[in-house]
């Protein structure tokens, strides 16, 4: 798709498709709000797919690659705001209609990528964009564990619920000097911190790094490294980018993969992206308060990663001595399985010059 020529992220919150839900076909409407990471007057358009990204669960349900049915947007907008919530944008608001190849609508079909026309919005840092989405279908992707704030309108009042199509990107034209994707489970995607804070690991770090270079959050809860190794449609996204932070294993020891299985999916994952132009960190699994075999999992994958993957990926970073709970609690972490936001400052003050050095060493040659 030549849209990733022109737009990356301007936002540090994750918004995959995770899972699906059932819908009764009737005309439905939503809400989701975006802050904002780098303001000024940028034109904006949004990334969507109607294909899951990721494992959710066992896998029972809803699995990576499976393709939805078909849906359809009969109508969308998008208005700004200094704050959020389920009343904003009343009628006093300015909203801009969202078009697709010039129409007010889109019939979405099973396994397409599709984006947005251009929006021009002048926007502060901290600001909120509201997507507000009419729809109806039978089978439309999700992001069941979002922590953003979203809202369905129900018999005339707004209520809590991930039951829409999310965005898989919040496009925006602005200049940048590279484009970050942070690649990794719902410890990436922010789970463990309050929901539309931003204050998990990456958005952290992505605000110590500075406005430089965009960045887009691909964590979702239930991911596993399987998933992206299998070359489907979180990988296709991931290749887009010019570096990637791969953060993966938990879930894959949760869910019965061996040690050996995860360490070549993530050789797999390295190399796949390589090969496609992207420079590669790969991290240690953190702390999960893993025990017997799952913890002699971890502890195998990451002597792989510490030896082997270190050396195959581009940079390395390794996250547990500052998260364990203490030198001798094997596998245990400090500040919780999902690190809570004390857990995620020291990461991120950790991880910041790494990523600084990361980052800028690689234009050393051509600046």
């Amino acid at each position: 798709m030549n849209w990733f020529s022109a737009y990356s992220s301007n936002t540090l919150a994750g918004s995959g498709n995770q899972f699906y839900f059932l819908s009764d076909k009737q005309k439905h409407t939503g809400r989701i709000y975006y802050k904002v990471y780098a303001g000024g007057n940028c034109r904006y358009s949004l990334l969507f797919s109607n294909i899951l990204d990721s494992t959710y669960g066992d896998g029972s349900a809803s699995r990576c690659n499976l393709l939805c049915d078909a849906w359809e947007i009969t109508g969308s907008f998008l208005s700004v705001a200094e704050t959020c919530d389920e009343a904003f944008p009343g009628k006093e608001a300015r909203r801009y209609p969202l078009t697709f190849q010039g129409r007010d609508h889109k019939s979405v079909m099973p396994g397409e990528f599709f984006t947005s026309d251009p929006v021009l919005l002048s926007v502060k840092k901290g600001d909120f964009i509201c997507l507000e989405t009419e729809f109806r279908g039978r089978m439309i992707p999700c992001h069941e564990e979002s922590i953003l704030p979203a809202f369905i309108k129900e018999n005339g009042k707004w209520i809590p619920s991930v039951r829409m199509p999310f965005p898989g990107m919040l496009g925006c034209d602005r200049n940048v000097r590279a484009r970050v994707g942070f690649l990794g489970d719902s410890i990436t995607q922010g789970i463990g911190t309050p929901v539309n804070s931003y204050a998990h690991w990456n958005a952290l770090t992505a605000e110590g790094l500075g406005e430089d270079y965009s960045y887009w959050n691909l964590g979702l809860g239930y991911g596993r490294a399987s998933d992206v190794a299998s070359c489907g449609a979180w990988f296709y996204k991931a290749r887009q980018m010019d570096f990637i932070i791969v953060c993966y294993g938990i879930n894959d020891i949760l869910h019965e993969r061996t040690a050996e299985e995860t360490e070549s999916d993530l050789k797999t994952i390295i190399t796949g992206l390589q090969k496609a132009g992207v420079k590669v960190m790969i991290q240690t699994l953190p702390p999960f308060d893993l025990t017997d075999e799952a913890l002699r999992k971890w502890l195998h994958i990451n002597t792989c990663i510490r030896e082997e993957l270190s050396q195959t990926a581009d940079s390395f970073f390794d996250n547990v001595a500052i998260l364990l709970d203490g030198p001798e609690a094997e596998g245990k972490s400090r500040y919780g399985a999902h690190p809570d936001t004390e857990g995620c400052k020291v990461w991120a003050n950790h991880l910041i010059p790494v990523m600084r050095t990361f980052l800028d060493g690689s234009f050393s040659c051509t600046d």
